[in-house]
Formats: structure tokens, C-alpha cells, sequence
């Protein structure tokens, strides 16, 4: 007698989906209250700079994830070329094998293949699905997921999710933004044979650029700076300030984007976006008092997630066109930074002591804040409140220093181990 095969419920909130590249972030994002964690494999996926795992990692990924209630769906969302498609297959065969639980995708070939598997198709942003008809299209085709275009506003999902009843939505709403329409983009292509089409994009438009006047025969070339913009390079999407109004959407499933993002910002983020989800599902934001609170939670969440990786926030499309939301600096606008000091030598785990070697050229003391990351323990971010070495306590370790520090978190022999600065 077969027996009918365990599924995990959707949940009644909208399903909070978490970027993972390695087993650090997977652990991490589950710790952090995702309820489903997407993520790809070397080759065929969007993020090909990100870490990535193998075929070999599914079963692992599954059995993590699964045993604390949390779905995983793999991302095949890639061009596919011809002679690739018997490997797609192979692949995609190993995923259903591994219970996977859904694929994401928008090359009609993999989606043929997902669904002869049986496999639950999400449907890529890189469809550039921003209307109910192309939704109804994809649905007959298969799909039983559309993460809509990033260009949509409020307005135009609310409509969209109104006329598609049949088709779950899903939309992003935190992380980096692309200049060109859901990440076609062929400037990566053009100047370093990196094609973003294929998950090698190199960025070349969050750089500075210099606008050329050519000589119209005077013999004079002028060149100009773009001032403090980088009008290539949008701001990171961040919905915190008007979260609710998504919430009023409906939509089936809430994205953050970031698979090649560390592990303190896939938990960040993730925990940010978890308390909004909870707080707003209440169901008690009309009385003055939560409203009072939810603009104070928001303020907290905002000032949170600022300090992790980020090129300053805009609203994305969702509220208008997002005509000057370009950023007007290069890198991460983050407002703390980590720097590695060492690795634990030893965990004792009936007494909750981690020991530290410190192996960096730093110092630690009372106060500081630390992070412990591991393919196990995730990411644990704690404030030292007391150190001993040799059972004394001490106010300051140094290079060299085996400290034992207590720990509200288990971590694990060979954790890396950073402090955090303020920027």
C-alpha cells in the first residue's frame, strides 16, 4: 500500500520567501522566520556569482528546511540553449527526487519539463508578467505561480490579482532594483561577454559614468561628471514605510531578493519582514494605539535593515515611477560593517560557552557585538556581556587570547566570528 506523500500547508498569512546561496544562509533563513527559502544551482540560475549548491546538496536542502516547516523551491530562471536541455532534465528529476518544492522558471522548455514531473512552477520575474492576460496565459501553460514584473505599481497588482483568482501572485519586496526591465539587460554582455540573461552579470551599471560631447567639427570633446548620481544605478527596494498597503493587496507571497547577500542580511531582512507579517495579521492596526505602534515597529525595522548591505531605499515602482531613485554613491550604503576576529576552538554545551581564539590583529571587550556564522548554527548575532579567560574575568581580549563568552545560541567548533562597526 503507497502512502500518500507529506506536504507542508501553505500558510493563511502570505508566504514570506527567503534568498539562500550556501548552508550558513539556508540555516540562517529558517532561524529567521522564512517560510519558504529560494535558491539556485551552479549553472542555470540568475545569480551565477552567488555560491551556490550542487545537485548533490538537494536532499540536505530539503531535510533542513522540511524538518522545520519550511518550503524550497529552486530557481532554473535562466535562457536555456539548446544542448543544455537534456541536463535541465537531469536535474530537474533529482530535485523532484529530493522533494523539492517548486520550480522556478520562465523558459517554456523548463517549464515543459517541471510540469511532466509534477512539479509546482513559479513562474520568474523575467517573464515581465504585468498584466492579468499574460498571468491567464501562463497559468493555462502551466504555471501555478507569477512573480510579477518589478515595474508594477500597487494599483496594477491589486487589478491583476482581482481579475487572475486562480493563479497565486508573488511579488518582491525588498533588495537590489535593475535598471533595465526585470534584468534584461545586455550592458554586461556588450562591455564583458558576462551575459545577464544567463546569471553573469557583472554590474557595470552601478559604476560612475562620464557623458562625452564629440566634436561637431570646432575640435572640442567636453566631458562632464554626473554630479553625484549614479544614473544607471537604482536604489534597493525597501517596502517597510507603506507595508500595510501590500498587505491590503493580498498577494500570496512576499520576496526578498539578495542570493548573493551575506548571512546577517538574509536575517536581517528576513526577521524584519516576519515581524510585519505577524503584527499586521492581527488584525488590530485600526485602533490608535497600533497604529502608534506599528509606525514605531517601522521606524525600528527601517533603521534595522539599514544596517546591512543596501545602495540607500526607494519605493520601487509600487507607489509611481521611480523617476530620480537613483543612488548617488558605489557600494553598500550600510550603516555597520563586520570584520572577522576569529574562530571558536570549542563550544560547551551544557554550560552555553563558546570559546573564541582570537586570530586577527583586534581587540574585543565588554560591549562590543559579535557574530558567529556557520553552515549549522547560521548566523547568531549577540552583545558581549561578560568574558573569562583561565575562569577570570577580563574587560578586553586580544590577538592570540583564548576568551570563553556565554551564548544564548548554540554554535559550533570552527564558526567564524566577526565584530561589528559602525560605519
Amino acid at each position: 500500500m503507497k502512502t500518500k506523500k507529506k506536504t507542508i500547508p501553505k500558510q493563511d498569512k502570505p508566504e514570506l520567501l527567503a534568498p539562500v546561496q550556501d548552508y550558513i544562509s539556508l540555516k540562517t533563513a529558517v532561524d529567521s522566520g522564512a517560510d519558504a527559502v529560494y535558491f539556485g544551482i551552479r549553472g542555470f540560475n540568475m545569480r551565477a556569482g552567488a555560491k551556490n549548491f550542487t545537485t548533490l546538496d538537494l536532499p540536505k536542502i530539503s531535510k533542513i528546511a522540511h524538518s522545520k516547516g519550511v518550503r524550497v523551491f529552486l530557481a532554473i530562471n535562466t535562457i536555456i540553449y539548446e544542448e543544455e536541455l537534456k541536463n535541465v532534465e537531469k536535474i530537474l528529476e533529482k530535485a523532484k527526487k529530493a522533494k523539492i518544492d517548486a520550480i522556478i522558471c520562465w523558459d517554456m522548455a523548463v517549464m515543459k519539463i517541471a510540469k511532466k514531473l509534477d512539479f509546482e512552477i513559479h513562474l520568474s520575474t523575467q517573464a515581465s508578467v504585468a498584466n492579468s492576460e499574460a498571468a491567464e496565459f501562463y497559468r493555462k501553460a502551466g504555471a501555478n505561480r507569477i512573480i510579477l514584473a518589478r515595474e508594477c505599481s500597487l494599483e496594477q497588482i491589486k487589478k491583476i490579482k482581482k481579475a487572475c483568482p486562480k493563479i497565486e501572485i508573488e511579488i518582491f519586496i525588498h533588495g537590489a532594483m535593475c535598471v533595465s526591465v526585470s534584468g534584461r539587460c545586455f550592458i554586461s554582455q556588450f562591455l564583458h561577454n558576462k551575459s545577464a540573461n544567463r546569471g553573469e552579470c557583472l554590474q557595470p551599471c552601478r559604476r560612475k559614468y562620464l557623458i562625452k560631447q564629440v566634436s561637431n567639427g570646432d575640435g572640442k570633446n567636453t566631458e562632464l561628471e554626473i554630479a553625484e548620481s549614479y544614473v544607471l544605478s537604482p536604489k534597493d527596494l525597501c517596502t517597510i514605510d507603506f507595508f500595510e498597503k501590500l498587505m491590503d493587496v493580498g498577494v500570496d507571497c512576499f520576496k526578498i531578493e539578495g542570493r548573493n547577500r551575506s548571512p546577517e542580511y538574509v536575517a536581517t531582512t528576513t526577521k524584519a519582514y516576519r515581524t510585519l507579517i505577524d503584527f499586521l495579521s492581527v488584525g488590530s492596526r485600526t485602533s490608535n494605539r497600533s497604529k502608534d505602534g506599528l509606525n514605531k515597529l517601522k521606524t525600528k525595522l527601517k533603521n534595522d535593515v539599514k544596517k546591512v548591505y543596501n545602495r540607500k531605499f526607494g519605493s520601487g515602482f509600487f507607489l509611481g515611477k521611480p523617476i530620480s531613485e537613483w543612488t548617488n554613491s558605489y557600494g553598500s550604503q550600510a550603516t555597520e560593517k563586520k570584520i572577522h576576529i576569529g574562530i571558536v576552538s570549542h563550544y560547551y554545551k551544557k554550560i552555553g560557552v563558546a570559546e573564541i581564539l582570537i586570530q586577527a590583529n583586534k581587540s574585543i571587550k565588554i560591549g562590543d557585538t559579535l557574530i558567529f556564522q556557520g553552515p549549522t548554527t547560521g548566523s547568531h548575532k549577540q552583545k558581549i556581556e561578560s568574558m573569562e579567560i583561565d575562569h577570570k574575568p577580563i574587560k578586553k581580549a586580544l590577538q592570540g587570547d583564548k576568551v570563553a563568552i556565554k551564548l544564548r545560541k548554540i554554535v559550533h567548533k570552527n564558526d567564524q566570528v566577526y565584530i561589528i562597526k559602525k560605519v
